[in-house]
């Protein structure tokens, strides 16, 4: 029935019930305490009256407050979440009529505007297909034509971090590691025989020739620099004597020229969520005692500008010299035949402490996982001084704390797909994860959180679901 009345005739009517309560209260207690007064004398049946009226009003107030905040303060924040999902992520969700019943014409007229916003969304992408496909094809001819020049080609800013690389470029940096778009490229060339060579660009002298090696094993590099506009950095010319990459292979073209632009030596808290370069992982493990498993697998992606970056990625088993229990094997379906040959922990992990390097670690319930790369970085003596961000707080900033943040529901919120069958296995939940960040860090900004700093002061706010990383 209430349903039929309108939102300002509810709101009316609450307060008119509340007052009508209160009123009864106030005359039941008097009532019962001016029966006791025969017994405790007028002073004594006032003070009665005064703490039973005390905790009648406690009932009353607490009462309604329940009800405003279930059917008028939690709805208004889901239909405002869904809101800023759709308009910020791109996420088609809807707005439950039933949740929105006792808002008037509010969910309805929510429902609507949505709908009107899909359906100009569908008219935009129409408009704009044809002119996005065309530069696509453009994109990927332009990769495959570097691709084939007989050389490995890498652009790096003025501040030497990588903003471009090819396929063949990609195959060279991986027999150091595994390629970063805005890493440093001392990372995998000797910071001392590399950085000589850039200083000796100049306006007339725009070519060097230099002998490097890597900063892994015992590899060595004919590179040629060359000196670009002070905007652009250098180029990076490799012989392609140095690339194994199989002819049959895919040869991206990975590049992010926003990099020219990013102040390197701003401080994390003052950064912008789109200046940073963020490691996304998960650990698949025997079982859930930190101090008493171990780690089985390790998957991660990198995330930069906003999107994930193809091809930078972990997807490592791991030895956890142990037997696997069953139980947990159902989990994750990894058996002790297939980690025989794997790395130990220590290696993987060190792996992964150098591909997270520079950038901010985001993890699902951060927490967990980070305690099993603690305990092995402590045997290693690796330190972790990355800022961390978890998804569960970063949930709870946009959707509520008293929403469910288990990583499934994120990823139905978000309109994610986990495929089941990379569901519980590492590299398939970092990559949901990942797809999850990608989709918040919009919203978040559109919140008004549009530093690091502004990010974390918030989370912090939710403390009571997860400890804070940082």
């Amino acid at each position: 029935m209430l349903t039929s009345l309108s939102l300002r005739l509810r709101v009316f009517l609450m307060f008119l019930g509340m007052t009508a309560a209160v009123w009864v209260a106030i005359g039941l207690a008097l009532y019962i305490g001016l029966g006791r007064a025969a017994e405790t004398g007028v002073a004594g049946a006032f003070t009665f009256s005064g703490i039973l009226l005390f905790f009648l009003s406690l009932a009353i107030f607490t009462g309604c407050w329940f009800l405003f905040d279930t059917n008028v303060a939690k709805p208004v924040e889901r239909i405002a979440a869904a809101m800023r999902t759709r308009a910020h992520a791109g996420v088609e969700v809807s707005v439950d009529q039933n949740e929105a019943r006792y808002l008037g014409d509010l969910g309805p007229a929510v429902a609507a505007v949505t709908g009107e916003l899909s359906k100009a969304s569908e008219d935009a992408e129409g408009i704009v297909a044809e002119e996005t496909a065309r530069l696509a094809a453009e994109r990927a001819h332009l990769a495959l034509l570097l691709t084939e020049i007989p050389v490995a080609i890498v652009l790096v800013s003025p501040t030497h971090q990588i903003m471009l690389y090819d396929g063949q470029a990609a195959d060279v940096l991986k027999q150091v590691h595994v390629p970063r778009l805005s890493s440093s490229i001392y990372d995998y060339f000797a910071e001392s025989e590399l950085r000589p060579g850039f200083e000796q660009l100049t306006e007339a002298r725009r070519e060097v020739d230099v002998e490097v090696h890597g900063t892994k094993g015992n590899l060595s590099f004919q590179l040629r620099l060359k000196k670009l506009s002070e905007a652009s950095g250098f180029m990076i010319l490799i012989d392609s004597t140095n690339a194994r990459i199989a002819p049959e292979a895919a040869r991206p073209l990975i590049y992010d020229f926003d990099l020219t632009e990013r102040d390197t030596e701003k401080a994390i808290e003052n950064c912008s969520l789109s200046e940073l370069s963020f490691t996304v992982f998960d650990t698949e493990t025997t079982g859930l005692m930190p101090n008493k498993d171990d780690i089985v697998q390790i998957g991660a992606v990198r995330v930069v500008n906003g999107r994930m970056v193809p091809g930078e990625r972990i997807d490592q088993l791991v030895n956890p010299g142990r037997p696997i229990p069953p139980a947990s094997s159902k989990v994750h379906g990894i058996s002790d035949t297939m980690v025989a040959d794997a790395p130990q922990p220590l290696e993987a992990v060190a792996d992964f402490h150098e591909f997270a390097r520079e950038s901010v670690i985001v993890a699902h319930n951060a927490p967990f996982d980070l305690a099993f790369l603690q305990k092995y970085g402590k045997v290693a003596g690796l330190e972790w001084p990355h800022p961390i961000l978890d998804t569960v707080l970063l949930s709870a900033v946009v959707f509520g704390s008293n929403e469910v943040h288990t990583l499934d529901a994120l990823c139905e919120r978000l309109c994610i797909d986990i495929r089941p069958e990379v569901r519980h296995t590492a590299l398939g939940d970092a990559e949901a994860t990942a797809e999850a960040l990608c989709k918040l860090l919009p919203i978040l900004t559109s919140k008004g959180f549009e530093t690091f700093g502004d990010v974390i002061q918030e989370t912090r706010k939710h403390g009571r679901l997860l400890k804070d990383m940082n």
